[in-house]
């Protein structure tokens, strides 16, 4: 079983300022501007409802805007909403996103008040001079002191992270994720930016003075982080934008490498470059080779549409490509058995440097 989170959008309540990429009503939705009672448990009953034994831990999240920037009473307020369900015994416990520069003391102690056990943090950049030219109004310095902050106060802490946003370069990005590594969340949320209409992005973007990344630098940049972060145990518990209702909607993304299957262009490109990694080492002769895999790694292994075992193909000129499924085989493995002889990665060497 899988644990269950079930999200309360507190659409851009607590922000002091906003983002030059920010359009929540898109990426989050619409939303009611103060959420009643009625409305959280009909949210929160919902998702109860259907999930009934299907999970083995259940969070209510409250996600969108800035959660410890909001008014003090009504914070209390949705955390008892919340709170009611932990004392019912149908909910363990809270989460909350915030910012790095509105982590304190009496700011924890509140938390700690109401059971929230899980804190993530919106810090998208490592790099100064990106973090102001993407008007976040926060430094790196506070990631860093926030994070060690709440790991202190005893909370399972997570961060957020952007590709591509203004100003940023493949070496700056892959700075944020040895940064952010030092911290050692424990987990992490991970996608590129996009252009969305409404924003001051937008007319940057229109303007000429900015251009997002392409399908194929996201994928490989985002690649890096999965990599390195499950290398250093750090779980990544999410890649790519989710995709919401309002996305559908003409014109309200107007640029960037999205796609609703995200996560999977990059674990497929990840096992594409570790299976050509391994064919490279074996230089076999042999038109037919087999790889094996756990059952949960098959897709990742053919790509979308099997598009990485025609990559192969064409690259290395092999007739045939087995695919073999190894239920006792570690997950997220690759073992290549060619000309007799056995060749072994994971996606945690993938990008070792």
């Amino acid at each position: 079983m899988k644990p269950l989170i079930i999200p309360i959008f507190v659409v851009y309540k607590g922000c002091p300022n906003r983002c030059i990429y920010c359009n929540e009503k898109i990426t989050a939705g619409n939303h009611p501007d103060r959420i009643t009672e009625r409305q959280f448990r009909d949210t929160v009953d919902g998702y109860l409802k259907t999930a009934f034994g299907n999970a083995d831990r259940i969070q209510i999240a409250f996600y969108g805007g800035n959660f410890t920037g909001i008014d003090r009473d009504y914070q209390i307020e949705l955390l008892r909403f919340a709170e009611s369900y932990i004392k019912d015994g149908l909910v363990q416990s809270i989460r909350i996103s915030t910012r790095p520069d509105y982590i304190d003391d009496s700011r924890i102690r509140l938390l700690e008040k109401y059971d929230v056990t899980t804190v993530e943090i919106g810090a998208q950049s490592m790099v100064d001079d990106v973090l102001n030219l993407s008007q976040r109004g926060h430094s790196s310095d506070d990631v860093r002191g926030s994070i060690e902050l709440l790991k202190k106060s005893g909370f399972e802490t997570g961060v957020h992270l952007m590709a591509g946003l203004p100003g940023d370069t493949r070496e700056g990005f892959m700075h944020t994720v040895t940064e952010i590594i030092k911290l050692k969340p424990d987990t992490a949320r991970i996608h590129p930016t996009i252009v969305l209409k409404n924003t001051p992005l937008a007319e940057a973007y229109m303007r000429g003075e900015y251009r997002p990344l392409s399908m194929d630098d996201a994928v490989y940049l985002c690649g890096y982080a999965l990599s390195r972060f499950k290398g250093a145990g750090i779980s990544v518990i999410r890649l790519g934008l989710h995709k919401s209702e309002a996305m559908d909607t003409e014109g309200s993304i107007v640029a960037g490498p999205f796609h609703p299957a995200f996560g999977a262009l990059v674990e497929g490109s990840i096992f594409l470059d570790m299976a050509s990694h391994l064919l490279k080492l074996a230089k076999t002769p042999d038109k037919e080779v087999t790889f094996c895999v756990s059952p949960k790694d098959v897709s990742r292994l053919r790509g979308l549409n099997n598009n990485n075992i025609k990559k192969l193909s064409d690259l290395y000129d092999m007739v045939k490509i087995g695919v073999r499924k190894d239920p006792s085989q570690e997950i997220e493995s690759l073992i290549l058995m060619a000309g007799g002889k056995k060749y072994e990665t994971d996606i945690k060497s993938c990008y070792s440097s």
